[in-house]
Protein backbone atom coordinates (compact mmCIF):
# COMPACT_ATOMS: atom_id res chain seq x y z
CA UNK A 1 0.00 0.00 0.00
CA UNK A 2 1.48 3.41 -0.91
CA UNK A 3 1.59 6.14 1.21
CA UNK A 4 -0.09 9.74 -0.30
CA UNK A 5 -0.88 12.63 0.20
CA UNK A 6 -3.83 14.78 -1.05
CA UNK A 7 -4.25 18.11 -2.52
CA UNK A 8 -7.44 19.98 -3.09
CA UNK A 9 -7.95 23.52 -4.67
CA UNK A 10 -11.54 24.39 -4.56
CA UNK A 11 -12.48 27.40 -6.97
CA UNK A 12 -15.39 29.18 -9.01
CA UNK A 13 -14.65 27.54 -12.28
CA UNK A 14 -12.95 24.37 -11.17
CA UNK A 15 -12.50 22.16 -8.70
CA UNK A 16 -8.74 20.71 -9.17
CA UNK A 17 -7.12 17.50 -7.22
CA UNK A 18 -3.58 16.17 -6.99
CA UNK A 19 -2.25 13.28 -5.91
CA UNK A 20 1.59 12.60 -4.43
CA UNK A 21 3.65 9.90 -3.35
CA UNK A 22 5.81 9.83 -0.48
CA UNK A 23 8.58 11.13 -3.04
CA UNK A 24 6.45 13.91 -3.78
CA UNK A 25 5.49 12.10 -7.72
CA UNK A 26 2.58 12.79 -9.21
CA UNK A 27 0.30 9.89 -9.29
CA UNK A 28 -3.11 11.27 -10.19
CA UNK A 29 -4.68 14.72 -11.19
CA UNK A 30 -8.17 15.62 -11.79
CA UNK A 31 -9.81 18.99 -13.32
CA UNK A 32 -13.15 19.02 -12.67
CA UNK A 33 -16.27 21.91 -13.11
CA UNK A 34 -17.23 23.09 -9.82
CA UNK A 35 -20.44 24.47 -12.30
CA UNK A 36 -21.62 25.79 -9.28
CA UNK A 37 -22.11 23.04 -6.77
CA UNK A 38 -18.62 22.89 -5.06
CA UNK A 39 -19.64 20.20 -2.21
CA UNK A 40 -20.78 17.66 -5.73
CA UNK A 41 -17.44 18.42 -7.36
CA UNK A 42 -15.21 17.43 -4.31
CA UNK A 43 -17.36 13.86 -3.54
CA UNK A 44 -16.59 13.37 -6.96
CA UNK A 45 -13.12 14.08 -7.21
CA UNK A 46 -13.31 11.22 -4.39
CA UNK A 47 -14.97 9.15 -5.70
CA UNK A 48 -12.85 9.20 -9.06
CA UNK A 49 -9.53 8.60 -6.47
CA UNK A 50 -10.89 6.10 -4.68
CA UNK A 51 -12.31 4.07 -8.19
CA UNK A 52 -8.53 4.19 -9.92
CA UNK A 53 -6.95 3.05 -7.04
CA UNK A 54 -9.38 1.11 -4.83
CA UNK A 55 -7.28 -0.27 -1.55
CA UNK A 56 -3.44 0.35 -3.30
CA UNK A 57 -3.11 3.82 -1.25
CA UNK A 58 -3.48 4.89 1.82
CA UNK A 59 -3.75 9.10 2.43
CA UNK A 60 -1.38 10.49 4.69
CA UNK A 61 -2.44 13.70 5.00
CA UNK A 62 -4.79 16.08 3.50
CA UNK A 63 -4.56 20.09 1.85
CA UNK A 64 -7.06 22.19 1.14
CA UNK A 65 -6.52 25.52 -1.19
CA UNK A 66 -8.94 27.93 -3.11
CA UNK A 67 -12.22 30.13 -2.58
CA UNK A 68 -13.63 26.78 -1.07
CA UNK A 69 -11.02 25.36 1.02
CA UNK A 70 -12.94 25.30 4.48
CA UNK A 71 -15.68 23.86 3.04
CA UNK A 72 -13.19 20.96 1.52
CA UNK A 73 -11.60 20.71 4.66
CA UNK A 74 -14.89 19.54 6.19
CA UNK A 75 -15.88 16.92 3.73
CA UNK A 76 -12.42 15.46 2.99
CA UNK A 77 -11.20 16.22 6.45
CA UNK A 78 -7.97 17.99 5.86
CA UNK A 79 -4.72 18.42 8.12
CA UNK A 80 -3.63 22.06 6.26
CA UNK A 81 -5.37 24.58 4.90
CA UNK A 82 -3.77 27.28 3.19
CA UNK A 83 -4.45 30.65 0.48
CA UNK A 84 -3.84 30.34 -3.14
CA UNK A 85 -1.20 32.46 -3.03
CA UNK A 86 0.98 30.03 -0.43
CA UNK A 87 -0.11 27.26 -2.81
CA UNK A 88 0.54 28.03 -5.86
CA UNK A 89 4.20 29.39 -4.82
CA UNK A 90 4.69 26.21 -3.22
CA UNK A 91 4.06 24.08 -6.28
CA UNK A 92 6.10 26.16 -8.12
CA UNK A 93 8.96 26.61 -6.61
CA UNK A 94 9.26 23.19 -5.92
CA UNK A 95 9.68 22.37 -9.84
CA UNK A 96 11.47 25.72 -10.41
CA UNK A 97 13.65 27.00 -7.28
CA UNK A 98 14.71 29.67 -9.28
CA UNK A 99 11.33 31.35 -10.17
CA UNK A 100 10.86 35.21 -9.30
CA UNK A 101 7.99 35.80 -11.07
CA UNK A 102 4.50 33.65 -11.27
CA UNK A 103 1.78 34.60 -13.10
CA UNK A 104 -1.49 32.62 -12.87
CA UNK A 105 -5.25 33.12 -14.36
CA UNK A 106 -7.72 31.06 -13.62
CA UNK A 107 -11.56 31.20 -14.35
CA UNK A 108 -12.61 33.90 -12.71
CA UNK A 109 -9.75 35.91 -11.28
CA UNK A 110 -6.01 36.14 -12.08
CA UNK A 111 -3.19 37.05 -9.54
CA UNK A 112 1.01 37.82 -9.65
CA UNK A 113 3.16 36.41 -7.47
CA UNK A 114 6.78 37.57 -6.93
CA UNK A 115 9.89 35.63 -5.52
CA UNK A 116 13.12 36.62 -4.27
CA UNK A 117 15.46 33.45 -3.51
CA UNK A 118 12.35 30.88 -3.33
CA UNK A 119 9.94 33.02 -0.42
CA UNK A 120 7.19 35.45 -1.56
CA UNK A 121 7.73 38.85 -1.45
CA UNK A 122 4.83 40.24 -2.87
CA UNK A 123 1.90 39.73 -4.91
CA UNK A 124 -1.40 40.77 -6.48
CA UNK A 125 -4.90 39.35 -7.02
CA UNK A 126 -7.75 40.69 -9.55
CA UNK A 127 -11.15 38.93 -9.22
CA UNK A 128 -12.92 42.19 -10.30
CA UNK A 129 -13.03 41.94 -13.96
CA UNK A 130 -13.47 39.47 -15.61
CA UNK A 131 -11.28 39.98 -19.17
CA UNK A 132 -8.77 38.07 -19.72
CA UNK A 133 -9.60 35.14 -17.58
CA UNK A 134 -10.55 31.27 -18.72
CA UNK A 135 -14.69 32.28 -18.45
CA UNK A 136 -14.28 35.04 -21.25
CA UNK A 137 -12.21 33.29 -23.34
CA UNK A 138 -14.24 30.28 -23.53
CA UNK A 139 -17.09 32.56 -23.74
CA UNK A 140 -15.60 34.10 -26.92
CA UNK A 141 -14.33 30.50 -28.13
CA UNK A 142 -18.28 29.53 -28.34
CA UNK A 143 -19.16 32.79 -29.62
CA UNK A 144 -17.29 32.56 -32.86
CA UNK A 145 -17.79 28.74 -33.01
CA UNK A 146 -13.84 27.50 -32.06
CA UNK A 147 -12.99 24.73 -29.77
CA UNK A 148 -10.91 26.61 -26.97
CA UNK A 149 -8.29 24.05 -27.68
CA UNK A 150 -7.74 25.40 -30.78
CA UNK A 151 -7.92 29.47 -29.59
CA UNK A 152 -4.48 29.93 -29.23
CA UNK A 153 -3.20 28.25 -32.75
CA UNK A 154 -5.59 29.76 -34.23
CA UNK A 155 -4.12 33.04 -32.55
CA UNK A 156 -0.77 31.86 -33.57
CA UNK A 157 -1.81 31.80 -37.41
CA UNK A 158 -2.53 35.74 -37.75
CA UNK A 159 0.01 37.77 -40.14
CA UNK A 160 -1.61 41.19 -38.99
CA UNK A 161 -3.46 40.99 -35.32
CA UNK A 162 -5.67 43.96 -35.61
CA UNK A 163 -5.78 46.07 -31.75
CA UNK A 164 -9.28 45.20 -29.45
CA UNK A 165 -10.03 47.15 -26.67
CA UNK A 166 -9.50 44.85 -23.82
CA UNK A 167 -9.29 46.98 -20.81
CA UNK A 168 -13.19 45.55 -20.18
CA UNK A 169 -14.91 42.11 -20.54
CA UNK A 170 -17.70 44.26 -21.94
CA UNK A 171 -15.94 46.60 -24.22
CA UNK A 172 -13.37 43.80 -25.47
CA UNK A 173 -16.53 41.97 -26.54
CA UNK A 174 -18.51 44.52 -28.57
CA UNK A 175 -14.94 45.62 -30.28
CA UNK A 176 -14.50 42.17 -31.45
CA UNK A 177 -18.19 42.29 -32.81
CA UNK A 178 -17.35 45.30 -34.42
CA UNK A 179 -14.26 44.08 -36.13
CA UNK A 180 -15.67 40.77 -37.29
CA UNK A 181 -18.93 43.12 -38.82
CA UNK A 182 -15.76 45.05 -40.42
CA UNK A 183 -14.39 41.86 -42.08
CA UNK A 184 -11.31 41.10 -40.26
CA UNK A 185 -9.94 37.33 -39.87
CA UNK A 186 -10.55 35.35 -37.32
CA UNK A 187 -7.45 35.11 -36.52
CA UNK A 188 -6.23 38.48 -36.42
CA UNK A 189 -9.05 39.47 -34.17
CA UNK A 190 -8.17 36.41 -31.77
CA UNK A 191 -3.92 37.71 -31.80
CA UNK A 192 -5.40 41.22 -31.13
CA UNK A 193 -7.52 40.19 -27.97
CA UNK A 194 -4.50 38.11 -26.74
CA UNK A 195 -2.39 40.87 -26.93
CA UNK A 196 -5.45 43.13 -25.37
CA UNK A 197 -5.84 40.77 -22.28
CA UNK A 198 -2.10 40.60 -21.55
CA UNK A 199 -1.84 44.35 -21.77
CA UNK A 200 -4.79 44.38 -19.14
CA UNK A 201 -3.07 42.10 -17.25
CA UNK A 202 0.56 43.94 -17.09
CA UNK A 203 -1.59 47.11 -16.40
CA UNK A 204 -3.93 46.24 -13.49
CA UNK A 205 -2.91 43.26 -11.93
CA UNK A 206 1.12 43.59 -12.49
CA UNK A 207 0.93 47.04 -11.90
CA UNK A 208 3.97 48.43 -9.94
CA UNK A 209 5.32 45.15 -9.67
CA UNK A 210 8.77 44.03 -11.04
CA UNK A 211 8.77 41.34 -13.22
CA UNK A 212 11.76 39.33 -13.38
CA UNK A 213 12.48 36.38 -15.26
CA UNK A 214 12.50 33.45 -14.86
CA UNK A 215 8.65 33.59 -15.58
CA UNK A 216 6.04 30.89 -14.96
CA UNK A 217 2.42 31.58 -16.13
CA UNK A 218 0.15 28.50 -14.34
CA UNK A 219 -3.37 28.03 -14.28
CA UNK A 220 -6.43 26.77 -16.60
CA UNK A 221 -5.13 29.97 -19.20
CA UNK A 222 -1.55 28.72 -19.85
CA UNK A 223 -3.09 25.87 -22.08
CA UNK A 224 -3.58 29.24 -24.39
CA UNK A 225 -0.59 29.37 -26.52
CA UNK A 226 -2.14 32.53 -28.09
CA UNK A 227 -2.07 34.30 -24.43
CA UNK A 228 1.54 32.78 -23.62
CA UNK A 229 3.14 34.16 -27.06
CA UNK A 230 1.56 37.40 -26.62
CA UNK A 231 3.05 37.61 -22.87
CA UNK A 232 6.48 37.04 -24.59
CA UNK A 233 6.41 39.53 -26.86
CA UNK A 234 5.39 41.86 -23.81
CA UNK A 235 7.63 41.41 -21.71
CA UNK A 236 10.70 40.24 -23.75
CA UNK A 237 11.66 36.90 -22.18
CA UNK A 238 10.76 33.58 -22.40
CA UNK A 239 7.36 32.42 -19.97
CA UNK A 240 7.56 28.63 -18.70
CA UNK A 241 4.43 26.22 -18.98
CA UNK A 242 4.93 24.01 -15.84
CA UNK A 243 3.75 20.24 -16.80
CA UNK A 244 0.91 20.42 -14.80
CA UNK A 245 -0.28 24.01 -14.70
CA UNK A 246 -3.92 23.49 -14.50
CA UNK A 247 -3.35 21.61 -11.09
CA UNK A 248 -0.84 23.81 -8.92
CA UNK A 249 -2.78 24.99 -6.53
CA UNK A 250 -3.79 21.64 -6.04
CA UNK A 251 -0.47 19.71 -5.79
CA UNK A 252 1.07 23.10 -3.87
CA UNK A 253 -1.71 22.04 -1.39
CA UNK A 254 -0.53 18.21 -1.38
CA UNK A 255 3.37 19.20 -1.28
CA UNK A 256 2.17 21.35 2.18
CA UNK A 257 0.10 18.60 3.53
CA UNK A 258 3.23 16.65 3.23
CA UNK A 259 5.53 18.82 4.60
CA UNK A 260 3.31 19.36 7.92
CA UNK A 261 2.87 15.94 8.29
CA UNK A 262 6.92 15.25 7.97
CA UNK A 263 7.18 18.08 10.50
CA UNK A 264 4.68 16.49 12.97
CA UNK A 265 5.57 12.87 12.70
CA UNK A 266 3.11 11.78 15.59
CA UNK A 267 0.17 13.90 14.53
CA UNK A 268 -2.21 11.65 12.61
CA UNK A 269 -4.26 12.87 9.71
CA UNK A 270 -7.51 14.05 9.42
CA UNK A 271 -8.88 12.31 6.65
CA UNK A 272 -12.49 11.48 6.59
CA UNK A 273 -11.25 8.06 4.75
CA UNK A 274 -12.79 7.85 1.02
CA UNK A 275 -16.44 7.02 2.55
CA UNK A 276 -16.98 10.38 3.36
CA UNK A 277 -17.87 10.84 -0.82
CA UNK A 278 -20.93 9.17 0.25
CA UNK A 279 -21.92 11.02 3.10
CA UNK A 280 -25.10 14.02 2.57
CA UNK A 281 -23.23 17.61 3.25
CA UNK A 282 -25.59 20.32 3.24
CA UNK A 283 -24.55 23.74 3.34
CA UNK A 284 -26.98 26.73 4.93
CA UNK A 285 -26.58 30.51 6.27
CA UNK A 286 -27.90 32.90 8.64
CA UNK A 287 -27.76 36.44 9.37
CA UNK A 288 -26.06 37.53 12.40
CA UNK A 289 -28.06 40.31 14.28
CA UNK A 290 -25.83 40.34 17.41
CA UNK A 291 -24.47 43.43 16.20
CA UNK A 292 -24.02 46.10 13.45
CA UNK A 293 -21.51 44.42 11.39
CA UNK A 294 -24.66 41.67 10.27
CA UNK A 295 -21.90 38.80 9.32
CA UNK A 296 -23.38 36.12 7.07
CA UNK A 297 -22.69 33.10 9.07
CA UNK A 298 -21.75 29.59 6.97
CA UNK A 299 -23.24 26.25 8.39
CA UNK A 300 -22.26 22.96 7.03
CA UNK A 301 -23.83 19.98 8.35
CA UNK A 302 -23.18 16.33 7.63
CA UNK A 303 -25.66 13.98 7.57
CA UNK A 304 -27.61 16.05 9.10
CA UNK A 305 -25.27 17.19 11.78
CA UNK A 306 -23.72 20.65 12.35
CA UNK A 307 -19.90 20.24 12.14
CA UNK A 308 -18.89 23.63 11.02
CA UNK A 309 -19.44 27.37 11.22
CA UNK A 310 -17.62 30.39 9.83
CA UNK A 311 -17.91 33.67 8.72
CA UNK A 312 -18.45 35.80 11.84
CA UNK A 313 -15.92 38.55 12.39
CA UNK A 314 -15.90 38.28 16.11
CA UNK A 315 -15.67 34.52 16.48
CA UNK A 316 -19.32 33.95 18.35
CA UNK A 317 -20.69 31.55 16.32
CA UNK A 318 -17.03 29.41 14.83
CA UNK A 319 -15.32 30.01 17.87
CA UNK A 320 -16.29 26.21 19.11
CA UNK A 321 -16.08 25.38 15.49
CA UNK A 322 -12.51 25.98 14.14
CA UNK A 323 -12.05 24.63 10.65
Amino acid sequence: MTGCYLGIDVGSVSTNFALIDENGNLLKKLYLRTAGRPIEAITNGLKMIQESFEDDIKIMGVGTTGSGRKLAAVIVGADVIKNEITAHAVACITEYPDTRTILEIGGQDSKIIILRDGVVVDFAMNTVCAAGTGSFLDRQAQRLGIPIERFGDIALMSQNPTRIAGRCAVFAESDMIHKQQMGYKVEDILKGLCQALVRNYLANVAKGKEIKSPVVFQGGVAANTGIKRAFEEELGMEIIIPRYFDVMGALGAAILAKKFMAQNKRAKTKFAGFEAAFREHTAGSFECQGCPNLCEVVQIYVDGKLVARWGDRCGRWSADMAV
